[in-house]
């Protein structure tokens, strides 16, 4: 039940500070909005498979600057009195409980705006907006990991870049196969496979991130 507390704690505090600097999610939303303008601009009314990955490429964009922040921002004298105050483990669910609600956020406001820029192609709407929005949460949970580890050795955001590519790849293969159903009337086979795989990338990165912050939490 104190765990539960110290989490929730750790995400309200978060949630909070967000609020404080809206600047930098409004920041946020005008690059998403001034990216997809631009893709207007160029493209106008694009393919059905280029709509879909331009829009998960773009997510990938929008996560690494919204999850960056929040590793980036912490002072050390603020690590420090996390240090005193909870465990690695729980600091870390912390994070990535407001990396996934901040991410599902951006996700849906992305989709709004891919939308309404360049057309709606979806077949299966319910069926995209749910993946878009497990999808936001992967590439947050995914760079979580990866911005601790940035904000560890220097604050180098270009880091997690670095570090997030061999991660990002399949990640984002895996997404872009999966939300093909949604442009199309026919079933596409395998793809409860390729729900299990996303699911277990997911798991695995959860599991990797809480084992390997432990080490990080002691430097």
């Amino acid at each position: 039940m104190q765990t539960i507390k110290q989490i929730l704690a750790l995400v309200q505090k978060d949630l909070m500070q967000e609020w404080r600097q809206k600047y930098a999610f409004y920041g946020l939303l005008l690059y998403v909005a001034s990216t997809v303008f631009v893709m207007y601009m160029l493209l106008h009314q694009p393919a059905d498979k280029v709509w879909n990955a331009l829009f998960w490429v773009t997510l990938l964009f929008i996560s690494v600057n919204a999850v960056a922040r929040s590793f980036l921002q912490e002072t050390t004298g603020r690590m420090l009195f996390y240090y005193q105050m909870c465990t690695p483990e729980v600091f870390m669910i912390g994070k990535m409980l407001y990396h996934v609600l901040l991410m599902a956020i951006m996700s849906l406001m992305c989709w709004l705006l891919y939308i309404w820029f360049l057309g709606n192609p979806l077949i299966r709407l319910g069926y995209f907006v749910g993946l878009c929005v497990m999808g936001g949460s992967s590439l947050g949970i995914a760079f979580t990991l990866l911005a601790a580890i940035a904000a560890r050795a220097g604050q180098n955001a270009a880091l997690m870049a670095i570090l997030g590519f061999p991660i990002m790849i399949p990640l984002l293969m895996l997404l872009t196969r999966i939300s093909e159903i949604a442009f199309q009337e026919v079933y596409q086979p395998g793809l409860i496979k390729m729900w299990w795989m996303l699911g277990s990338l997911d798991v695995f990165i959860i599991a990797l991130s809480l084992i390997l912050f432990r080490y990080l939490w002691k430097n």
